[in-house]
This record gives structure tokens, sequence and C-alpha cells, in this order.
């Protein structure tokens, strides 16, 4: 018989089932689509944490790689120092090119004296101020071949002996009296002469010679060198010395042999300008002798002696080699002669300029031109292509003209301004002064250029008297 409540009971609970089962399943699928939702975002998230890991890493060797000097720390002290804005040097006055106020500078003080430089120097750390380093870098630059330095000599003082590896010396005796002595190739002859203030002194390069105070006060000399390169000295003391004592012994086969050579001891204190405390002990009955004119007048020339060459505003005197030396003494011919020999050789002159009066605008031809003021005071030009650079210059002053360069120099004080002045050519010195160059121009030339009729210039005179250095 059937049973329709059963199947009715039957049928419902089967459908029942169906319906878990097919929640359940349902559930399942939902959670398999999930799982696999947060498999696919963690791997997206996992990608792009190491795509932005890579591109920093990147970044930072870019960044190392650019910028090699940098040094990156983070520590608050340390990042402070890193940023700190770097020292700007001091601009310098373009003047100081050409001007060097040497009683400013270093004091190499000696036993018997003192040395004051004007000059290059390899180390700018040797260089007391922006100032001489200027100036220092200028010669050099130009080329110049010339230094300057002033030497001081006390009482009895010896410029011990010594030669110059790179420049032909020249010296203006400003103050006292000495005695010099040069040694000659091969040592056989030793020219030795007496020198007093005025008067020039000439040591060809690799010469050695000595200078010896025998007066009762300070000699003071004005020394210019041939080059631009920092100058090499060597002393005569600083040879004996550094001299292996068999090799020395060997050399002077002195009486005792090796054991002479040991009773010598170096001093402490350099010994380049000497004066032992003892001298009296040292030396006694010294002379000082003088050589013949044919050997002395190569090396010495009496300047304040020699031919005044009088202008309205002034005197100059020189010694330099002369082309045409008729007007020369017989010495003075020796003198001229020798200088011309040597290469790289200097021309020297002083140059006096009256109160108010003008060392007019020129240029020299074949000379860099370099000067020491001695006594007075002054302005200077230097004159470009677009400006002025005027200063003014003292006693001690040194300044300096390159080869071409057009400059003058006005008296500014009541008294004279004197100069000693040297110049970079062992030829004859060739200078065109402006109101040369402008008479030598035709009127015409002139009128076009300036835009004024040609009459105009009919009133530049022309005088009879040159006007190198003239007078309002």
């Amino acid at each position: 018989m059937d049973n329709s409540a059963f199947e009715m009971h039957e049928n419902g609970a089967q459908k029942a089932l169906s319906m878990e089962k097919m929640s359940t399943i349902s559930r399942m699928e939902k959670k398999r689509q999930w799982s696999l939702l947060s498999i696919f975002l963690l791997c997206l998230l996992a990608c792009f944490i190491t795509t932005a890991i890579g591109v920093l890493i990147v970044s930072l060797v870019y960044v190392n790689n650019s910028q090699p000097h940098l040094n990156v720390h983070f520590e608050p002290e340390a990042w402070l120092l890193q940023t700190t804005v770097p020292k700007v040097q001091k601009a310098v006055d373009p003047k100081f090119q050409f001007l060097n106020h040497l009683p400013k500078s270093k004091v190499f003080e000696f036993p018997g004296g003192a040395i004051q430089w004007a000059r290059y120097r390899n180390n700018i750390k040797d260089y007391l101020s922006d100032e001489e380093e200027a100036f220092g870098t200028s010669l050099n630059s130009q080329r110049s071949q010339m230094t300057l330095g002033t030497l001081r000599i006390k009482s009895k003082g010896l410029r011990a002996p010594h030669w110059h590896f790179n420049a032909n010396e020249h010296g203006y005796l400003v103050q006292g009296t000495a005695w010099i002595g040069v040694v000659d190739d091969g040592g056989e002859v030793a020219t030795t002469y007496n020198v007093t203030a005025g008067q020039v002194i000439f040591f060809p390069k690799n010469t050695l010679h000595w200078i010896k105070n025998v007066g009762d006060e300070d000699c003071f000399f004005l020394l210019f060198f041939s080059t631009h390169d920092e100058l090499q000295t060597l002393d005569v003391d600083d040879v004996f010395f550094s001299t292996p004592e068999d090799i020395a012994s060997r050399s002077l086969k002195p009486e005792g042999g090796i054991n002479f050579i040991r009773k010598f001891q170096q001093q402490t204190e350099d010994q380049g300008v000497n004066l032992p405390p003892n001298l009296a002990e040292l030396v006694t009955n010294a002379s000082y002798v003088q050589s013949p004119d044919n050997l002395v007048w190569r090396y010495f020339f009496d300047l304040k002696g020699s031919k005044e060459y009088q202008f309205p505003g002034g005197v100059i005197q020189q010694a330099q080699y002369w082309k045409n030396g008729n007007e020369l003494s017989n010495n003075e011919k020796i003198f001229n002669e020798f200088l011309h020999q040597h290469q790289n050789a200097l021309a020297l002159s002083t140059l006096r300029i009256y109160n108010n009066g003008l060392r007019q605008p020129h240029f020299h031809f074949n000379a860099n031109e370099m000067g020491y003021v001695l006594s007075g005071c002054g302005k200077v030009g230097i004159v470009n292509t677009h400006s002025t650079i005027e200063f003014n210059i003292h006693i001690g002053d040194v300044v300096f003209f390159p080869i071409g360069t057009q400059h003058y120099i006005k008296n500014t004080c009541d008294e004279d301004l004197l100069f000693i002045l040297a110049f970079s050519t062992g030829d004859q010195l060739q200078t065109l002064d402006m109101d040369d160059y402008l008479q030598a121009t035709a009127d015409h030339i002139l009128a076009q250029l300036f835009f004024r009729k040609q009459s105009e210039f009919k009133k530049i005179p022309k005088f009879m008297e040159d006007q190198a250095i003239n007078l309002p």
C-alpha cells in the first residue's frame, strides 16, 4: 500500500539534504575563489614592494656615482659639516699684478744681515699674502726674466761665497762700502774690487762670488736676477758639509787628511749672510785687494759717475749695452762688451723725476721692466686696452711693467722721486714715448682716427728738447 505521507516526508528530507549539500559546495567555491584572489593580491603586493626597492637601490647608486665626493652621514653634526658653504677667496686688486709692497714681505734674518724678496715661488704657501702671490704669479706668467731682492749686510758681515744656477745677477749698492770677489773659470784668477754707493756689480750665471762689508755702516744692495722662476742658489759652506768626508779629503788633500775635515762643524743657523761673534779671534790682517781695471770692469760699472741724460723733468743714467759705444770710456767699453756676451743679461738705470715731473706714457719694445723706489713718492699708471690702473708708490715699493705695456710715473712729492730700474734685455733698450709716436703719425691718419679736423693736430707742438720726463 502506498503511504503518501511517508513519501512526502522522504521527498522533503531528500530536498533538504540536497539544499544543504549545495550550500556547502557554494561556500567551498567562494572560499576557494577568495583564496585565489588573496594569493593574487599578495603576489601583486610583493611585486610592487620588490620594484620599489629596486628603484630605490638604483637611485642611490646613481646619486653616489654622480657625486663621488659627497659623503652622506645622518649624524646631525656631520650633516651640517658637509653642507657648510666653502670659503670664497677674496678678490685681489688688479694693481698687485704690477705692485709689491716689499717692506711688508717676510724678512729672512741671518747672523750677518737680512734678505727680502719680490719673487715667484713654486709653493704658494711661501707667500705671505694674496697680494704677494698675485705679484709673483704675474712675474712668472709674463716670463719676465726678473726677480728682485734686497740684501742688508752688517758691518764686517759677509754674503757667503755662492753661485746661482739659473740667473745672472745685477746689483746696485744703495749704501755702504763693500769688497767683492769673483772666481773665474778654472779658479786661476779671483777678481776682487771695492764698490761704494751708486755703483753696479755684475755676476754671470754659475759664477762663484762673495760680498764683504768693509765699512762701519750697513751695506744695502738692490739685487736683480734674470729669472722669473724660483731662484736657485748654492752656498760654499752648504756644498762642503754635504760632501762626504773622504771625498772632501781626497779633493783638498789637507794636512792631517780626513781628521782635518772632521774638525769642521756645521752651524745650526744658516750662514748665508755670515758674522761670527768671535770674528776678531778668527781673522787677522785681512786685506782687500783691488784687481787690475781690465778684470774689474767686467763685473763693475760706476753708474753714479756715468753720463747723465738730462730732461726738463728729471735725469736718467744707464748701465746697459750700447751698440755704438763711441761715447763710452775705455773701462765702460769693457763692461759693455762683457755684458753683451752673456745671455739674458739685464740693463740697469736710475730714474730721477723732479717735483711735479712726469715720466710720460711709454713702452719698451724688447724688455720687461722692474723698479724699486729709493726715495720720494708718486703715482703710477698702467694703460690697458679699455682702462687705466693707477696706484700710489712710496719708498721700498717694487713695480713691474710687462713688455709692450704702456705706463707712466708722476712725482707727487716735494722731493725728487728716485728709482733704480732693471730691464730684461742684454741688448740696447728700445723705448717709444707717447709724444714721439703721435708726432710720427701722419696728421690725416690722426684726423680720420679721432674724428677731428686735420688742422687740429698742428696744435701739438714738437720740442727740440726730449720730453721723456717733462714738466708742466
